[in-house]
């Protein structure tokens, strides 16, 4: 067995949740006798999946899943619920609605999805201090991450959740102005034709979409990042 196939086994059981965020990885000489392969060949697949983010090792714990398995990269997916409370805001999280179905045709053209893909579409309200501050408008390709489909998204939001249980390899931002419909006015508290700020995001893991998002603000939002 090749250092390639143990280190694929080793992230099929990470990305299936056998092997779940925090939890311990077993040693590499139990792991090399596992495998039948040598403890040289273990270290190497240890080493790389340390270097892509999705393990760490720490000296006296051991070697652990990372609680946010990500490939380590110069962007990072952010925590809405982080982002409110470093602002000194106390957060709240509401779904407003939760809806397996086939991938409509625009989305499907969009993400390059066959016909018959089921996805999640998940339409989800965040508070600051108990006012708007983002209308998540969220679509999940469940051939991509059938664990979603049985998730309870009500208590947490489908942002953190897939941050912290599915990685990335590409992230494709855009960001545009776009006009209050009539729900997006309700939800936002605002009028039907203001001016909303709109982030739009495609997030991919070994060529295949994993998530489509639109984040919509209202028009006062600034919004700040560090590379």
């Amino acid at each position: 067995m090749t250092y390639r196939d143990i280190k694929a086994d080793i992230l099929e059981r990470i990305l299936n949740g056998t092997w779940p965020p925090g939890s311990a990885v077993p040693n590499e000489q139990d792991l090399a006798v596992e495998y039948g392969a040598a403890r040289a060949t273990v270290n190497r697949a240890m080493r790389e999946l340390v270097d892509e983010g999705f393990v760490e090792r720490k000296r006296k714990a051991g070697t652990r899943v990372r609680l946010t398995p990500v490939r380590q990269v110069r962007f990072e997916i952010p925590l809405i619920r982080k982002e409110i409370e470093e602002q000194g805001a106390a957060y709240r999280y509401a779904l407003i609605r939760s809806e397996v179905m086939l991938a409509p045709d625009w989305l499907r053209a969009r993400l390059n999805l066959k016909p018959g893909t089921e996805v999640l579409h998940l339409v989800c309200m965040h508070f600051a201090d108990g006012r708007p501050y983002q209308l998540e408008d969220r679509w999940i390709n469940l051939a991509a991450t059938p664990q979603g489909r049985d998730f309870d998204f009500s208590t947490v939001g489908p942002n953190e959740w897939l941050v912290q249980q599915v990685p990335f390899s590409d992230v494709e931002i855009s960001f545009s102005a776009t006009a209050a419909d009539p729900e997006q006015a309700m939800l936002l508290n605002c009028h039907a034709g203001d001016a909303l700020f709109r982030v739009e995001r495609q997030t991919t893991w070994q060529d295949q979409v994993v998530t489509y998002v639109s984040l919509i603000y209202r028009r006062d939002h600034r919004m700040t990042t560090r590379y």
